[in-house]
């Protein structure tokens, strides 16, 4: 494993190096680059103070926010570089930001406040890899592993707690015992962190290749910020349909369906309205009407307490209601669902049920998924064709309708309707001349 520097990152070293002062890349993207993939960001840990940055770099863009925490941002090729003089943090009485810094001119003290060992490396050509926790053995064993004490670097930031689950999840490492004692001990200190860095967590996290391992393992974690999901831990369906209690069916849909944020967001949540939908017929079977109504509901308040943005959290929650609809291969069916929904979603919806499925028990398994192979493939043929489904495809429109001497807005909008729905069942052909005629002919019996 080696670390290739960027030729901004070098200039930015070398810049440093050559006013006297060191400076090493650090942090995610010595973890990354060691790992053989294209850090997203450059980190830059250095001896010179603020006011010293921004003198070395005083031909750059600059950007201050965080100078009171020893950090400036040098803006290249319109890119930010983040450059933190090495510091000491005092106390997290916020669980969030040290109550006071003390800059150092050593970098092992600024390696020793970080979150995991992987993260806590720093490099630059001429002194090679700095590692004083053993972070690169932990990158090879695939280890998430606290510097120091686990309960002190929680305490100090409490977002670190998810913040470990979202890189096991991703990189697909394991979580050191001690570490992982100590997140499940200290979990509630996420209660203290706000929405937006819980969100942002949550959703790179969901996205992983390792999520289902991470949510069953820490479902107790997840909890404390989503508790309604607790509803469905160990809740037993008591269906042929299914052979897992609602939250293991929950898991495995999620890892099933690509690693889209929509789709897996939409999947956490798809059945968390079944334990207060639940009804039991004589036979001891259960069902579950009316659950994805009663979950989108409980989803929009879930999101909106998370701060997703609304256009997201309207879509899932749609989602969320289309979910276990019964899809059959037929045009008329599928072209309204179509006018309803638009064709990117259904696609999507498709994926989740497909997620869903083979997330549940043999129990007609096939028989499900060769049905719903089935309306993929006609959906496709639908839009391959070009056959009409809604009223910017419908050969009339609102102005053919104002010269035949239709004047009223409202009859405009039902007669334009109608015809889409004659042609989406077939009962007219989307045919400018016979819709017009059809029309006449109405208009002339009135």
């Amino acid at each position: 494993m080696a670390v290739k520097l960027s030729e901004n990152a070098k200039l930015i070293i070398d810049r440093l190096r050559d006013s006297g002062y060191s400076c090493y890349a650090v942090g995610g993207c010595v973890r990354d680059s060691l790992l053989g993939l294209e850090p997203h960001d450059w980190d830059f840990t250095t001896s010179a103070l603020p006011d010293e940055i921004e003198r070395v770099f005083a031909d750059c863009k600059t950007v201050t926010v965080g100078k009171k925490f020893g950090t400036v941002a040098v803006i290249l090729d319109g890119h930010p570089y983040e450059i933190t003089t090495y510091r000491i943090d005092g106390a997290y009485s916020d669980t969030r930001h040290p109550d006071e810094v003390r800059f150092s001119d050593r970098l092992q003290d600024d390696l020793a406040r970080r979150d995991f060992t992987v993260n806590a490396m720093a490099y630059n050509d001429t002194d090679g890899l700095v590692d004083l926790y053993g972070g690169q053995q932990d990158l090879s064993y695939g280890v998430i592993r606290c510097v120091g004490e686990p309960e002190e670097r929680f305490s100090e930031d409490a977002l670190r707690i998810l913040r470990a689950l979202r890189f096991a999840a991703v990189l697909g490492f394991s979580i050191e015992q001690k570490t992982a004692e100590a997140i499940l001990r200290q979990r509630k200190l996420l209660n203290e962190i706000a929405c937006e860095r819980i969100r942002d967590e949550l959703l790179k996290l969901l996205c992983g290749d390792k999520v289902d391992f991470i949510l069953r393992r820490y479902r107790t974690v997840i909890a404390v910020f989503i508790p309604e999901l607790q509803g469905t831990f160990d809740f037993e369906q008591h269906s042929k349909h299914h052979n897992r209690d609602v939250y293991r069916h929950t898991v495995a849909a999620v890892k099933n369906v690509e690693p889209d944020p929509l789709l897996r967001t939409t999947l956490l949540f798809h059945d968390i309205g079944k334990p207060l939908a639940q009804t039991t017929d004589k036979y001891g079977v259960c069902h579950y009407k009316n659950h994805p109504k009663i979950g989108a509901e409980m989803t929009r308040e879930i999101l909106r307490r998370l701060c997703m943005p609304t256009a997201f959290s309207e879509e899932v929650c749609l989602m969320i209601r289309y979910h276990d609809e019964r899809f059959k291969p037929d045009p008329a069916m599928l072209k309204g669902y179509l006018k309803e929904l638009g064709a990117e979603r259904m696609k999507r919806i498709c994926k989740l049920q497909r997620a869903d499925i083979m997330a549940q028990s043999a129990y007609l398994r096939e028989e499900k998924l060769s049905n719903l192979s089935a309306v993929e493939r006609e959906l496709d043929r639908i839009l391959l064709s070009g056959e009409c489904y809604n009223l910017r495809m419908l050969a009339v429109s609102g102005t053919d309708l104002l010269h035949l001497g239709v004047t009223s807005g409202i009859v405009i909008g039902e007669t334009l309707d109608t015809l889409l729905s004659k042609v989406i069942g077939s009962e007219l052909p989307n045919e400018k001349e016979i819709l017009l005629q059809y029309v006449k002919k109405t208009f002339d019996k009135v």
